[in-house]
């Protein structure tokens, strides 16, 4: 089969005196290198978009991570300063995009600000600054020049028995790259836990009677996906998936004709 075509979400950066529409390339090289994909990127323009149009045209949604935050007012929490840095375009694109992905039963995986925008997309809340609550260990990346040591697998998450990522992963304890400053706090109506880091913070989430792989990450696979097997094996999984959506959309347009 073809390389199925898969969304990408897009940061809005202002740079070189242009507005950028942008994703990182670790994220681009992990959707083709780590689940045979083609990453097409969606530009970041809201309800100017037309969502059924272009998941009528994909066989998968990928939402990125960020340096950004959701924006508090789209869940009741606290618009300031030190909560941000925020991209209120991303999120007029992201939150309805994952809506209508799950509806229609398109393939999703959504990673570090992703799975936070799916939450949040489903109804849920966030925390900030979740390394000031006591009890809580500090999920944020280390401080170095070296993206190699911040992106260290360093933290241990434990796999739901009976979920969807046991059947990726296997049950139990496997290491990751976390590193975050937010997490999901009130989780949403239709999402159920996938996985927890040894303080309880919900490392992944997955969405309840998806018709597809509807999957969120709070680490980042996409940046050892070439030489982590867990990393891969995430990605692979998604690309299982977009290819079977991309397999029933060919056989029900044969069945019709």
């Amino acid at each position: 089969m073809q390389q199925p075509l898969v969304a990408v979400s897009t940061d809005v950066r202002q740079f070189d005196n242009y507005t950028w529409h942008a994703a990182p390339q670790q994220y681009i090289e992990a959707a083709i290198a780590g689940a045979g994909v083609f990453p097409l990127l969606v530009p970041s323009f809201g309800d100017r978009l037309d969502f059924d149009e272009l998941l009528s045209s994909v066989d998968g949604v990928m939402v990125t991570g960020s340096k950004s935050n959701v924006h508090p007012s789209l869940y009741g929490g606290d618009p300031s300063e030190a909560n941000g840095p925020y991209d209120p375009a991303r999120d007029s694109t992201t939150l309805p995009l994952i809506r209508k992905a799950i509806e229609r039963g398109v393939p999703l995986l959504a990673i570090c600000r992703g799975i936070q925008e799916l939450n949040v997309a489903l109804g849920g809340t966030l925390g900030t600054e979740i390394q000031e609550r006591e009890g809580t260990l500090d999920h944020r990346a280390p401080v170095s020049d070296n993206q190699d040591e911040r992106f260290g697998i360093h933290q241990t998450i434990s796999i739901k028995p009976g979920s969807c990522l046991a059947g990726v992963f296997g049950a139990g304890d496997i290491k990751v790259n976390s590193l975050h400053r937010q997490a999901i706090d009130r989780l949403g109506s239709k999402l159920q836990v996938e996985a927890v880091a040894t303080d309880g913070t919900i490392e992944a989430v997955s969405v309840k009677d998806a018709r597809a792989f509807a999957v969120g990450v709070q680490w980042h696979p996409e940046y050892w996906v070439r030489s982590d097997s867990n990393s891969a094996k995430i990605f692979r999984a998604f690309g299982d998936a977009v290819r079977l959506h991309a397999a029933a959309k060919v056989g029900a347009r044969a069945a019709a004709e």
